[in-house]
């Protein structure tokens, strides 16, 4: 068995570096990289004798991150029964993926597994949830921004705290050891998502298909977050609206649930109007 690992950049040479590093001290290494770069220019990699290959893949159209995830995925060799996808913003501890891939050879039925992920300030960040209900759906859409404490929203953001392994709805794509046969199963990441919501559908997906998303909090890593986005504030918004009605069309389709999806349609707009407006008063200069 070889592991694979793929990691989808856009204009991310500095932090795949500092990632790549983290990697030198793991104590298991993956046995072929693909770096899917999906930048107007190409990618340079850092020289990384630690590693067995590093592949460039330059996609300057920029399919999106799920798509450059299936494309990964696709071109690492046949015997990587494991792979772990994630951004190249994430810093691995020694053992992060050892620690996955003792909780995946325990558990036959598990399709993706994620570790607990930090911020760089050392705060824990929500990358266990719940898969997003009708209701929760409406009450994040209208009320996350205005009260971000409703219970609508800390039930959208998911029980991530905790120590013991267990199962969840979806786990943060940021960093996630699949299980390939699971992965390839399911078709891979939907490539109608450009960004956000891609990794919600996945687990729910592999769960309709009998797997199990699994979260590890006994592994561990570091998400410096938003590394690719924050350039492109209102376009990441648009890609959020946009993908948040295609998962819960998807998930809730038919002229049945026609009325709330126009609830949820409506209040995402109202989130991202609300948002752009508070960037644009921040981003003005002091009087």
């Amino acid at each position: 068995m070889t592991l694979g690992l793929v990691v989808v950049t856009y204009q991310s040479s500095d932090v795949l570096d500092t990632f790549l590093e983290s990697l030198k001290d793991s104590t298991v290494l993956p046995g072929a990289v693909v770096v899917v770069d999906n930048s107007p220019t190409v990618l340079t990699p850092p020289d990384t004798p630690w590693l067995a290959s590093l592949e460039v893949i330059h996609r300057p159209e920029n399919p999106g991150y799920g798509s450059g995830a299936n494309i990964g995925v696709a071109a690492l060799p046949e015997d990587c029964d494991w792979v772990v996808v994630c951004n190249p913003d994430i810093v691995v501890t020694p053992d992060t993926i050892e620690a996955l891939l003792t909780e995946a050879h325990s558990h036959p039925k598990v399709g993706a597994l994620g570790p607990a992920i930090s911020n760089e300030d050392g705060s824990l960040y929500p990358s266990a949830r719940a898969l997003p209900t009708l209701g929760v759906g409406i009450g994040h859409a209208l009320l996350g921004v205005a009260w971000p404490e409703n219970p609508w929203t800390v039930a959208y953001r998911g029980d991530y705290r905790g120590n013991e392994t267990r199962e969840s709805g979806w786990l943060s794509g940021s960093f996630l050891l699949l299980r390939r046969e699971a992965f390839v199963t399911i078709g891979g990441f939907d490539e109608g998502y450009f960004m956000f919501f891609e990794d919600v559908d996945l687990g729910w997906r592999l769960s309709e298909a009998g797997y199990t998303n699994l979260y590890v909090p006994g592994a561990t890593a570091v998400h410096q977050g938003g590394h690719s986005t924050k350039s492109s504030h209102d376009l990441m918004q648009q890609a959020h609206h946009h993908s948040a009605l295609r998962f819960i069309s998807k998930r809730y389709p038919g002229p049945l649930y026609c009325p709330v999806r126009t609830v949820i349609g409506a209040g995402l707009t109202i989130r991202e109007r609300v948002l752009r407006g508070r960037a644009l008063q921040l981003s003005k200069p002091e009087q």
